[in-house]
């Protein structure tokens, strides 16, 4: 009898055995982030910034574009609120996520292992999106008429964990002022503009869109003097950093402002992934982005900088295989080999369409 019994029972085993490995399978393509096609839901996590930069809303509108145009790949996209730049980094490199928003100058220390970063990333490109469009402002009273006057004043230099430091650092010590000869000081570009006005401040370092909120705000609160570079400084930094554009800051974009600035586009907004991401999955995102690009651009102006001669503009960090591939069949990839003389030719006209890039 006990015989008989368990023969009836070895055939429920067998099936239940089959729906736990079923179950498991269909578990197994859902929110891996892993990548393939053949009709598999994955789930795909985006890393942005704290809310009240441009991160979130243009990982949002990404985000939507992809959910609204799925291919082969079944994915669901969803943007996420981070710290910013380096979190994203880092969740990116521990495979709590897939596709990340971070400033160009950070992800080019951070693949490095240089900087403020104490190891190697591998971090890959997908797109280059908005530049981060960013000057030294000061009182006109203040006494400050160059970058070397920085010297011994209180100079904002970003918000606090932001990564400022990595392209703020070698812009003021290519003109010859150490890290170290000038009290640092944090705070976010509204805060900045208050300090500055109230004197608790001397100089503050801001950007991001033509034209920036705050320096509207600080050029229409009090007399401003946009600290200039020295040219033949700002021509050996775009040199010595692929991260570094040039950008000139039209006449009267800003009170005050009456002849047109040469600037630095000091770290683009870019779209990164991890370099062990799967291609065909990043071909895909790729894909899809370029050729929803105005449907981005309709949800958020960073949309406009995705175009031919910016999505695949070098920062210094290499393209992923996959975005690579899309690129070439697309006939892109030709004029990023050719960016250096793109870059350097570079206007605040296209700069202008772009969204802030601050985080």
């Amino acid at each position: 009898m006990r015989v008989a019994h368990l023969s009836r029972l070895v055939p429920l085993f067998s099936i239940g055995l089959m729906l736990v490995t079923a179950f498991a399978g269909c578990k197994s393509g859902n929110g891996d982030g892993s990548g393939g096609s053949g009709g598999r839901r994955q789930f795909l996590s985006m890393g942005t910034a704290p809310v009240g930069g441009a991160f979130p809303v243009v990982g949002g509108a990404i985000a939507e574009v992809l959910n609204e145009h799925k291919g082969e790949i079944d994915w669901k996209v969803q943007a996420k609120g981070t710290k910013g730049s380096q979190e994203n980094i880092r969740r990116l490199q521990q495979g709590e996520l897939e596709l990340a928003l971070s400033n160009a100058a950070i992800t080019y220390f951070a693949v490095r292992g240089q900087g403020t970063w104490d190891k190697s990333y591998d971090m890959s490109a997908i797109a280059t999106l908005a530049p981060n469009v960013a000057m030294f402002i000061t009182r006109s009273d203040s006494g400050i008429k160059k970058i070397a006057d920085l010297q011994g004043k209180r100079v904002i230099v970003g918000p606090a964990g932001a990564g400022f430091e990595m392209f703020v650092r070698p812009l003021v010590e290519a003109h010859g002022v150490a890290w170290d000869s000038f009290t640092q000081l944090n705070a976010p570009q509204s805060a900045a503009v208050d300090q500055l006005g109230d004197g608790s401040a001397d100089a503050a370092f801001l950007g991001g869109a033509v034209p920036t909120g705050s320096i509207t705000q600080a050029s229409s609160t009090f007399d401003v003097y946009f600290v200039p570079l020295e040219p033949d400084v700002r021509e050996k930094l775009i040199a010595d950093y692929s991260f570094f554009h040039p950008a000139v800051v039209p006449a009267g974009t800003y009170k005050g402002l009456d002849e047109d600035y040469s600037g630095l586009n000091v770290g683009s907004m870019h779209l990164i992934t991890s370099a062990s991401q799967d291609e065909d999955l990043i071909y895909a995102i790729t894909k899809t982005i370029w050729e929803n690009r105005e449907e981005i651009a309709a949800k958020h102006p960073a949309g406009k900088a995705i175009n031919e001669k910016n999505v695949t503009r070098n920062t210094g960090t290499e393209y992923h295989p996959g975005a690579i591939r899309f690129y070439e069949e697309a006939g892109l990839w030709a004029s990023a080999e050719g960016g250096a003389a793109e870059a350097a030719a570079a206007t605040a006209s296209e700069e202008a369409d772009a969204a802030s890039a601050e985080e």
